[in-house]
């Protein structure tokens, strides 16, 4: 018998991850209360509290969980006889899956029987989010794991993520985006335009002046890397952000119609920490990356 898991650097919340069986893995960050864990230490993320504290000055930090604390999830599994298979996001972004691989190494002498996959979707937030929701729908019409990780093996880089920040401060002094300062120089009113590439890293890949630009932005890609859009779920995401959020999504209905199946979800909160609030970004099936 398989136990899957996913995280919450995916944006996955209990009741989507519900549907598909999977267990939340949650993926900490820290305030000066103290470090917070989401769906752990709260029940349901309330979006506009938490980026309301961003815009007021606070920004957060992200660590990586321990090797102890991966035992505390895949042990019970593994003890009840149960193998595990764990879609996540970028492995190329923290060190937290080094502490998860030494986490199994030590489960592996204890359970040699077990079995352990994962699904790497090199990204975070909602190409993750989009990756691992439509590998749950294989999943539930009746795939093995090791069906739906072969799928991995070409279909992860079917799928591009696009959005820009509207603050850079977070970015910045999180250090995760490459090419950022060479980018943006000392412009004011800028927003990077961001992608996850084909390693997994986030990269700044040009910059709009205004929101309005970036969004159009966002559109022109969607035309450029788009394959088979309506065929596929659509998400925009969002840091507290709805109404930008609906207003790309109307741009992208008037060329695409109703038979685009727009999803809209809120950024995480550890995600989250490092884009700053009222950014938004939308992720698709697509060419490539």
């Amino acid at each position: 018998m398989w136990t899957f898991f996913t995280d919450t650097d995916t944006d996955m919340t209990p009741e989507v991850a519900a549907e598909y069986g999977y267990k939340l893995i949650s993926m900490p960050y820290s305030v000066d209360a103290g470090t917070v864990y989401p769906y752990i230490d709260f029940k349901t993320f309330d979006s506009s509290a938490f980026y309301d504290s961003l815009r007021d000055g606070v920004i957060p930090t992200t660590s990586a969980i321990s090797t102890e604390r991966y035992i505390e999830y895949f042990e019970p599994e593994f003890a009840a006889g149960n193998d595990i298979f764990y879609i996540h996001f970028s492995a190329a972004m923290t060190i937290t899956f080094d502490n998860m691989h030494q986490a199994l190494a030590l489960l592996e002498k204890k359970y040699p029987e077990r079995r352990f996959l994962e699904l790497d979707t090199k990204g975070i937030t909602i190409i993750s989010y989009l990756i691992a929701r439509e590998a749950g729908d294989l999943l539930k019409a009746g795939k093995t794991p090791d069906e739906v990780v072969e799928w991995g093996r070409t279909e992860v880089q079917h799928y591009c993520q696009y959005f820009f920040a509207d603050d850079l401060k977070f970015f910045r002094r999180s250090g995760r985006v490459g090419g950022l300062a060479a980018t943006m120089g000392g412009l004011i009113g800028i927003r990077p335009i961001i992608h996850m590439s084909a390693e997994g890293k986030m990269e700044s890949i040009g910059k709009e002046k205004g929101r309005a630009n970036a969004m159009d932005r966002l559109v022109a890609f969607v035309e450029e890397m788009g394959e088979d859009v309506c065929s596929h779920r659509f998400i925009i995401g969002h840091t507290d952000a709805p109404e930008l959020a609906a207003g790309l999504g109307a741009q992208l209905k008037e060329k695409y119609g109703d038979a685009l199946k727009i999803e809209y979800v809120v950024t995480n909160p550890t995600a989250g920490s490092h884009c700053g609030p009222n950014g938004v970004g939308l992720a698709f099936h697509s060419k490539g990356r």
